[in-house]
């Protein structure tokens, strides 16, 4: 999480808490040490942030204090709460939570007259289709190809065949009905898609491989549709 995001979330959680929240509380929500948030507590302070408390007492948000309202038309409202149904029917559980957050902090922060219009919008996304991945965290395939770390996976194919292959990831790929990742593969030496259902085990490398300023990613859009996946 960027340090922006983090401190914007600092005042989110503390707007919304009914008692003084603690630094250790903020920490576990954030993911970070209770020293990381007392720094960014300091920074908010020294920004005008009206945060009151202390170390080990807790900390509150001084009533009367507001963001900004975010501008958004009516339909933008709407592309953001349709948008956030169609990351839920994906199988991927850390997306899904980012898209509840996501609503949540919208919720919180545009004028009240529109959010009827983020928790009511009458729209309907049907479930998604794909098989969920069982031998491979998505959240650590997608952070892999952040970081242009390579990946080991053992990989099943459609004939019941057992593989161990180095991949470069390069990109996700989600369907209704299936989810991929886009990687070039070592051992075949060409582009591949791999169901994430077939992927039995997977371990992020230390190894880097060199994105080229998307090179990679332009090649494999580039491929045929109908490529087939193993």
């Amino acid at each position: 999480m960027r340090r922006s995001d983090r401190l914007f979330d600092i005042i989110q959680r503390l707007r919304t808490a009914s008692r003084p929240t603690t630094a250790a509380a903020l920490a576990e929500a954030l993911e970070v040490t209770p020293r990381t948030v007392y720094r960014d507590v300091a920074t908010l302070q020294a920004r005008r942030v009206p945060i009151e408390g202390a170390a080990g007492v807790g900390y509150v948000l001084r009533k009367g204090f507001d963001l900004p309202p975010l501008m958004f038309t009516i339909d933008e409202i709407e592309a953001i709460a349709v948008g956030a149904r169609l990351v839920r029917r994906l199988k991927d559980p850390k997306l899904q939570e980012a898209a509840d957050a996501v609503l949540a902090k919208v919720t919180v922060v545009v004028p009240e007259r529109l959010r009827p219009h983020i928790a009511d919008t009458p729209v309907y996304v049907s479930p998604g289709m794909a098989a969920e991945a069982a031998g491979a965290d998505l959240a650590e395939v997608r952070a892999a190809i952040r970081d242009s770390a390579k990946l080991y996976i053992a990989y099943v194919d459609e004939r019941g065949r057992r593989t161990h292959r180095v991949i470069w990831p390069i990109a996700m790929a989600y369907y209704v009905d299936v989810t991929l990742v886009g990687a070039w593969c070592e051992l075949r030496g060409d582009y591949r898609n791999f169901r994430v259902e077939r992927i039995q085990s997977s371990k992020v490398l230390d190894e880097r491989f060199d994105q080229r300023g998307g090179k990679l990613f332009r090649e494999w859009s580039a491929l045929p549709k109908e490529r087939p996946t193993l």
